[in-house]
């Protein structure tokens, strides 16, 4: 009966030791999460919309978790006041204008709070301070903008549809245009008329010029483009000896 009772106490002994064991990992683990073993730098921000951010979520930086959030506090119909504990070790690499901002861990985890990178001119942040942030974007604003470019795609898809259904059925003005082998031939003799026109325009002004009375106007036009010719020459060969004598 005694190494029974024995037995049954070394049993309840182990039992209770591997519970405080357990107990104690629970606490060091929920403890390390929360940061209550380090020492911790306040950092406050504000949004219009929390966008279901809660107390305990993490708080990132660079990708990595540096702290949690610690409160929230709804200051009017307009402002959420968001309280955050980091690591004071990470401090010196957040700086003054930084920017918090509020993700979701995946595509359906939980809210995180991001903390982007600031200047490398900025004095770091202090125990306290305020940083600004960005509004989240909701998904149901995701959705809607998504439903809206759908909507707007399956629009265009039914009028390219009707098009070119109207152009291989002849219809409408462009589906006539190109069936009609008459209205091609037109415009292969319109091309052909600016063509004979636009030689027959070079002809008329060779012509202009060996005109007696036209000659003037034409060799004066001619000495004024050589002036203006000659003259830019003239520019650039100072400029270049200009240049020379600077760099001697």
């Amino acid at each position: 009966m005694g190494n029974q009772n024995n037995s049954y106490k070394i049993k309840l002994g182990i039992f209770v030791s591997l519970g405080l064991v357990l107990l104690f990992g629970m606490i060091f683990l929920i403890g390390s999460q929360q940061n209550l073993f380090k020492s911790t730098t306040t950092v406050i921000t504000h949004f219009n919309n929390a966008s279901g951010l809660k107390i305990g979520n993490q708080v990132r930086f660079s990708g990595i978790s540096i702290g949690t959030v610690d409160n929230i506090e709804m200051l009017n119909d307009t402002t959420v006041k968001v309280v955050v504990m980091i690591d004071t070790d990470i401090k010196k690499f957040i700086k003054k204008d930084s920017k918090a901002s509020i993700a979701s861990d995946g595509v359906v985890g939980d809210k995180i709070l991001m903390i982007s990178q600031g200047s490398q001119t900025s004095k770091e942040i202090v125990d306290g301070d305020a940083i600004k942030s960005f509004e989240p974007v909701e998904f149901d604003q995701i959705m809607t903008s998504i439903q809206i470019t759908a909507e707007n795609a399956e629009v265009i898809t039914d009028e390219l549809a009707t098009l070119l259904w109207q152009i291989n059925n002849g219809e409408g003005t462009l589906g006539r245009l190109l069936g009609d082998e008459g209205m091609a031939e037109n415009l292969d003799k319109t091309m052909e008329n600016l063509k004979n026109s636009s030689q027959g325009l070079e002809e008329n002004m060779e012509a202009a010029k060996s005109n007696f009375l036209l000659r003037g106007y034409f060799k004066r036009k001619e000495r004024e483009k050589e002036k203006a010719q000659k003259e830019a020459e003239e520019a650039a060969k100072e400029a270049a000896e200009k240049l020379q004598e600077e760099k001697k």
